[in-house]
């Protein structure tokens, strides 16, 4: 990609993202490493760091936007372990090797010659860079397709991942609304002592949630937290209708008042 003159890298970023950058200088910008810039004064270009900084948001933000929609009943904490997997270096890198960003990058003779386009950390603050250009281009819309486009297989992995946990993701959600533990009681142990199979019941406060089985006490707790995970919103929705005081189908709206009591004004 040596020959290419500026405009000619910026279509083929665009082609490779999928998305046009309506002002090429930022496109410019995001591809131009700081030791390009020190050896080529003369050119007046501007190096890649200060969009670096404004792309980390942004990206940040458009992945936080589908993390959101994706998981709306799980914590917080689920959400930042999911983001935190995927925009940091190593996983901002994978994404630019993908696209892929490093043979557009402007780089000065040295950083090229010691393969300065296949370190993680330069390919990653030019990845955060060309966000930053697609935002401050045209808006948040083409920075959520990037994301669409090129994070959501990664979005699955580190999502599956942490999912497997669901003991810690239940009693991250419980502590959250409840501010209390999930407790896990044995209900049976069946079969003989070689392949035994226990059935293993969650119970939140004072009530009972989903049954499960396992090869192992800890499977079986996790089948039951995965279930629960499923039906819990739901019954928590239903408690707090119940609390704020909705009525049982065909239940008067509110009760007759009671007869009033004569009082004996009968002189002591």
């Amino acid at each position: 990609m040596e020959k290419l003159n500026l405009a000619e890298r910026v279509k083929v970023l665009e082609s490779r993202l999928g998305v046009s950058i309506a002002r090429q200088d930022l496109a410019i910008e995001a591809l131009t490493h700081k030791t390009y810039v020190n050896e080529n004064p003369d050119l007046r270009l501007k190096d890649n760091q200060r969009l670096e900084f404004f792309g980390d948001a942004v990206v940040n933000l458009a992945v936080s936007d589908r993390l959101w929609k994706r998981y709306p009943d799980v914590p917080e904490g689920f959400l930042t372990k999911v983001r935190a997997r995927l925009v940091h270096e190593e996983g901002l890198a994978l994404v630019a090797r993908r696209i892929p960003l490093g043979d557009l990058l402007l780089l000065g003779r040295g950083e090229d010659k010691y393969r300065g386009r296949e370190k993680n950390s330069l390919l990653a603050d030019a990845m955060e860079a060309v966000f930053g250009a697609v935002y401050l281009s045209s808006g948040m819309e083409p920075v959520l397709q990037l994301v669409d486009r090129f994070f959501a297989e990664l979005i699955d992995d580190a999502a599956s991942n942490l999912d497997k946990d669901y003991k810690t993701a239940l009693g991250q959600l419980v502590h959250e609304r409840l501010k209390m533990p999930p407790r896990y009681r044995v209900v049976s142990e069946s079969g003989p002592e070689h392949s035994k199979i226990f059935e293993v019941e969650v119970i939140i406060g004072e009530e009972a949630f989903a049954r499960a089985t396992g090869r192992s006490k800890k499977e079986a707790e996790q089948a039951a937290a995965r279930v629960t995970l499923d039906m819990l919103p739901q019954r928590l929705a239903q408690n707090t209708a119940a609390a704020n005081g909705a009525r049982p189908e065909g239940e008067p709206a509110c009760a007759p008042p009671a007869a009033e009591t004569p009082r004996d004004d009968t002189p002591a």
